[in-house]
């Protein structure tokens, strides 16, 4: 292993040292293939990062939910010896809107005047049914791509939406999903992204949803044990330069000029990352045109650390949806460890926020996430945290952003299958490439297993028909089947309310006209 390292001649250079790079040279390592991983940080984890320090113990800066049907992540971070816990939820959710605080149970906040119940079911269930449209391995293709995707977020919810209450709750509902403004997302992509998770209440949710539970000891675990499993075949502090396949063997070069000759090469980096790599020959021009053309989401995660648990004392589980423009947080969740200790909440500031929150210092941001917690809560208490963590994503040099690479309009149609084709004996990961839970770390385990068994194929270890393997349920993660009452299937949406008043009025008019003339 030594020797090989030494004389720098790989099978395959894997470039990123996140959960799905990783994955790749894990399952490339068990074929007996030759891998070596160039990662540009001082650690592993890419997206997730664990920090641990006195104050928190061990807290998930990063990336750290998972959830029933993401089977693959579950799998691999069992076979890594890790265990998850259920995040809190056994008191009640709040909604925050319009200055007043309603405790609510269940994925979603209940919706008390009928008009408004009606839009919202009509926005998920429309979203939900334009979603089944829509292929997850190729949303290019779906019947009406080209229209939904010259349309924004935005322009759909206007749509769909006739009242406030739902228009303004569906913007928050793509803020929080892929930390990015309605204005900015094309429709298809957005709607993609929600099918290929499951449908609006699975990645919305926290029991049975996306965000059931978090990894004892944190999610960088996964990435810190499969660099152990590889010993010296990571290399930290490597930025890749330059990337040259002209000759039979391709060159990899990092910007402390180590130079490394390999056979294949995966990139598991973030799409736009791969600008900052010089290629030889240069890119396809529809891969050039495409990773100049995603934009990373936007958002700084922070934790409040507190004495005790004092929202459980409202019979509160820590988790907020805060609908408030001046708000910072728009989402918390209860970030307290699963023994009890070290109570704290997580929140998100997403999208514009985050910009606009950026500019502050941060015990001023740290003071108004006290204040907007505390009038949520209805409790003082909040405003005496023992400590505060944060992690601003947005300027990170090596992500860009958090959670994932997003399409603005447009873009998906034109250059969006591309994404995960080869170029030349370069091969594509990263969440973004995945078919299910793209822009979460399942996502990221998916890309990397497929890209690497892509290589397997090409090296005549794995037959073709064996490089989209199916996963098997977790048996310790189990998933109920979402299913919708009778009422949500079929109430009318408020549009088709007035067309029923409409013509119940006209045939009124029309009997008392019949019954006049008489």
């Amino acid at each position: 292993e030594k020797a090989s390292i030494s004389g720098h001649m790989f099978d395959v250079v894997v470039i990123g040292g996140g959960i799905s790079g990783l994955s790749a040279a894990k399952l490339l390592a068990e074929h007996e293939v030759n891998v070596l991983v160039l990662e540009a940080r001082d650690r592993v984890g890419g997206r997730t990062y664990t920090v641990r320090n006195e104050h928190v113990n061990y807290v998930d800066v990063g990336g750290a939910y998972v959830g029933p049907t993401q089977n693959r992540i579950l799998r691999l971070s069992k076979e890594l010896g890790l265990k998850t816990y259920k995040v809190n939820v056994s008191e009640r959710l709040v909604q925050y809107v319009k200055g007043k605080t309603y405790p609510f149970r269940g994925a979603f906040p209940p919706v008390w005047n009928p008009i408004a119940y009606l839009d919202y079911n009509n926005l998920w269930r429309t979203m939900d049914n334009m979603g089944k449209e829509i292929p997850a391995d190729a949303p290019w293709d779906a019947p009406h791509a080209e229209k939904w995707d010259k349309m924004t977020m935005k322009d759909l919810i206007d749509k769909i939406c006739w009242t406030k209450t739902a228009r303004q709750f569906a913007y928050l509902f793509v803020n929080i999903n892929v930390t990015s403004e309605p204005h900015e997302v094309s429709a298809l992509w957005f709607l993609w992204y929600v099918k290929q998770c499951g449908g609006t209440t699975r990645i919305f949710s926290i029991t049975n949803g996306g965000q059931e539970r978090k990894f004892v000891g944190g999610s960088g675990q996964v990435s810190e044990r499969i660099m152990d499993l590889l010993g010296e075949r990571v290399k930290l502090r490597c930025p890749v330069s330059s990337i040259d396949q002209s000759g039979e063997n391709i060159i990899v070069e990092t910007l402390n000029h180590e130079v490394y000759e390999c056979r294949y090469v995966i990139s598991a980096i973030p799409p736009p990352l791969t600008s900052k790599i010089h290629f030889r020959p240069e890119l396809p021009s529809e891969r050039n045109q495409l990773i100049q053309r995603l934009p990373m989401g936007s958002i700084i995660k922070c934790m409040m650390y507190y004495r005790e648990a004092f929202w459980k004392k409202k019979d509160y589980c820590g988790c907020m949806i805060i609908e408030d423009e001046e708000a910072p947080i728009s989402i918390t969740l209860d970030d307290t460890k699963p023994d009890g200790s070290l109570p704290a909440i997580m929140g998100f500031i997403l999208a514009r926020k985050s910009h606009r929150f950026a500019k502050l210092h941060k015990e001023i941001r740290k003071r108004k996430i006290c204040e907007l917690y505390a009038k949520v809560l209805g409790s003082q208490e909040a405003l005496q945290p023992v400590h505060y963590e944060e992690k601003n994503w947005c300027e990170e040099q090596y992500s860009g952003g958090c959670y994932t690479a997003y399409f603005p309009p447009g873009i998906m149609t034109q250059y969006g299958r591309v994404i995960r084709q080869p170029v030349g004996k370069i091969y594509f990961a990263g969440t973004e490439t995945a078919t299910q839970w793209s822009g979460y770390m399942e996502g990221a385990v998916e890309a990397g297993e497929r890209a690497a068994r892509e290589i397997l194929n090409a090296l005549g270890k794995v037959a073709k028909k064996d490089i989209w393997v199916p996963e098997p349920e977790s048996q310790d993660v189990p998933s109920i089947e979402i299913t919708h009452s009778f009422w949500e299937r079929n109430l009318p949406s408020v549009a088709g309310l007035l067309k029923i008043i409409g013509f119940s009025t006209s045939i009124t008019a029309m009997c008392v006209v019949v019954y006049k003339c008489k």
